[in-house]
C-alpha cells in the first residue's frame, strides 16, 4: 500500500475517491454526508483542499494498494488567526474491501506526521458515537476524547452521539 501526499493535480484521483465515498455513504458510512455526494461536489472539496495544501494550510493524503485507491483523508488548518497552530482532521474514509487492512492507520498516521510539520499545535477530529472502529483506531494513535453532544446526529429516526477527540501534538514534540 502507497499512501501519497497530494497538493496538486487531483483530476487524476477524483473519479476514483467520487466513486469510493458514494459507496461508503450509499452503504451508511458515517462521513458528513446522508446521500452519496455528486462527482462535482466531490472534485470541488478536492480542489478547495488542494488549495489549502497549496498554501500551507492542510494536507491531503491517498492510500492506493496496487493502484487503486482504496482511502484518503484530509486535514485544514483553523482559519481564526488565533487558532492557527490547530487543525480539524476533517474526513478519513476507506473503502469497505480495505478496511481492517491498516490503510486507516497508514493514512491517519501520515495525517499526523504533516500536521506536525506543518506546526499544528492540536489537531482536532469528530466521529459519530456508533463509529467504535474509528474510535478505536483514533484512541490508538493518541487521541483523546473532549466532548460529546449526546444524540446531536440524526440519521432518519435513529440518534447518535458527535464525539470529539483532539491530538496534543506539543506533548508529543
Amino acid at each position: 500500500m502507497d499512501v501519497e501526499s497530494i497538493a496538486n493535480g487531483t483530476a487524476g484521483f477524483a473519479g476514483a475517491v467520487h466513486r469510493m465515498l458514494a459507496d461508503l455513504v450509499g452503504r451508511g458510512a458515517a462521513l458528513g454526508w446522508v446521500e452519496p455526494p455528486s462527482a462535482e461536489e466531490v472534485a470541488e472539496l478536492l480542489d478547495r483542499v488542494a488549495g489549502a495544501v497549496r498554501a500551507g494550510d492542510g494536507a491531503l493524503r491517498v492510500a492506493r494498494l496496487d493502484g487503486r485507491v482504496v482511502g484518503f483523508g484530509y486535514w485544514l488548518r483553523y482559519a481564526r488567526p488565533t487558532h492557527r497552530p490547530h487543525a480539524d482532521l476533517e474526513k478519513l474514509a476507506v473503502d469497505f474491501a480495505a478496511q481492517g487492512h491498516g490503510v486507516g492507520r497508514a493514512l491517519t498516521a501520515a495525517l499526523v506526521e504533516d500536521a506536525r510539520a506543518a506546526g499544528i499545535e492540536v489537531l482536532t477530529l469528530d466521529v459519530r458515537g456508533d463509529n467504535a472502529n474509528a474510535l478505536a483506531l483514533y484512541r490508538s494513535l493518541g487521541f483523546s476524547e473532549y466532548g460529546r453532544l449526546p444524540g446531536f446526529v440524526a440519521v432518519g429516526e435513529r440518534r447518535y452521539d458527535k464525539v470529539f477527540l483532539m491530538l496534543d501534538l506539543r506533548r508529543a514534540r
